[in-house]
């Protein structure tokens, strides 16, 4: 049941088939510009693998990235910078690292340089070697603005080498590919500004499934990248994962029912909730129903009103995602931040619910409200953690 009315690149090749360039134009109006940041913006189709604007759009854990080849394009960076999103994604690949340390290095890199490979206005040495802008930020240098401890001059001015820097560093960090990107950055960069990182994980894992053949929808399961598989405790290179397994049996915004402002999830009583992305909780209570009662310890039924036990998580990138009637007090409160998988409660049929399942809702623009709503079907995919059944 809803929550009841709770406030809520250019590449040169061209398409040889109109039907495919069809379909492939509809994908991608769901896939760009999210928040804002944007997504890679095509101008011609080709039928070839290699294409990253087509690459994108499958997932292909054995994709290996191309340093020479066409760029896919994105809003606020540049060719240059592209380019340099490769080096740090090849790295990777030929370091074996899961892609969830592809996106934790894109927007480390992303915060610190903006991808660019930038000498030093106090290092005379580091203007002499090929660079991309000029920094002032005490020693450091290069994409990661790493200082002298990291290595010598050279060697901090070299993409590939300050890739692996880091990346030797972040896979010392316990648990890395479960902890939010910003604590692991910060564990790595040990940074002034600690929660800066976070703004850039949405952007970095569209890249890296612009570049890496979707690759930021895959999932590590027994030492294996798995697409679409991300769920529970299992997070997605993208730092997404689906609440629970249950499929969809109620879409968002059907005929029957328009307002409906999420989907509704099998679950039976007492399934574990899992957070979908990392965040920091913004409520967690029991929502009045029409009659202004607060009475979420019991089953609820159709058009009682309300949301019942529910909670509201604030993601990185102004998402909210919305989790309803659960069948006891959330086991997360309002404050407190949260891992991607971490268990917030158990599904029940409180408030305005004809059974048990999860009312599961996800809100751009930082928006609890109706108009911030979006179809949590398409979203997930996108991240690759698929909530399944109908839409």
């Amino acid at each position: 049941m809803s929550a009841g009315g709770l406030p809520g690149g250019q590449v040169r090749r061209k398409v040889r088939v109109g039907v495919l360039a069809a379909a492939v134009t509809t994908v991608l109006a769901m896939l760009c510009c999210v928040g804002g940041a944007g997504a890679f913006l095509l101008t011609e189709l080709g039928g070839d693998r290699d294409d990253p604007t087509l690459a994108a759009l499958n997932c292909d854990p054995t994709y290996q990235v191309n340093l020479t080849g066409d760029m896919p394009r994105f809003a606020d960076y540049g060719e240059g910078q592209l380019r340099n999103a490769a080096v740090i994604i090849k790295v990777g690949q030929d370091m074996k690292l899961p892609a969830r340390g592809w996106v934790i290095a894109l927007a480390t890199a992303m915060q610190e340089s903006a991808l660019r490979n930038l000498a030093n206005s106090t290092i005379p040495a580091s203007l002499a070697l090929p660079h991309e802008g000029v920094g002032a930020d005490h020693d450091s240098l290069g994409l990661f603005q790493q200082r002298p401890g990291w290595g010598t001059i050279e060697q901090r001015m070299t993409p590939s080498y300050a890739a692996r820097k880091f990346y030797q560093k972040m896979a010392n960090v316990p648990n890395w590919q479960q902890r939010p990107l910003t604590v692991v950055a910060q564990r790595v960069q040990v940074s002034a500004y600690p929660d800066a990182y976070a703004k850039h994980e949405e952007v970095a894992g569209s890249i890296v499934d612009a570049l890496a053949g979707g690759a930021a929808r895959t999932v590590e399961i027994a030492g294996k990248a798995v697409c679409d598989a991300a769920a529970g405790a299992r997070i997605a290179a993208s730092g997404w994962t689906a609440p629970l397994p249950g499929g969809v049996v109620s879409g968002f915004r059907t005929t029957a029912r328009p307002s409906h402002q999420g989907v509704d999830l099998a679950a039976a009583k007492h399934t574990p909730i899992h957070a979908a992305s990392a965040g920091r909780v913004l409520v967690a209570r029991c929502d009045p129903d029409r009659s202004g009662r607060r009475d979420c310890d019991r089953d609820g039924w159709p058009n009682k009103g309300g949301c019942g036990w529910f909670v509201d998580i604030l993601h990185a990138g102004g998402f909210i995602t919305r989790y309803c009637h659960m069948v006891q007090q959330p086991k997360v409160t309002p404050g407190q931040q949260v891992a991607a998988g971490e268990e917030i409660g158990l599904s029940g049929s409180s408030g305005n619910s004809s059974g048990p399942h999860l009312h599961f809702e996800v809100h751009h623009g930082s928006d609890r409200s109706s108009n911030g709503a979006e179809n949590p079907v398409p979203f997930m995919r996108k991240r690759g953690a698929p909530l399944g059944g109908t839409e």
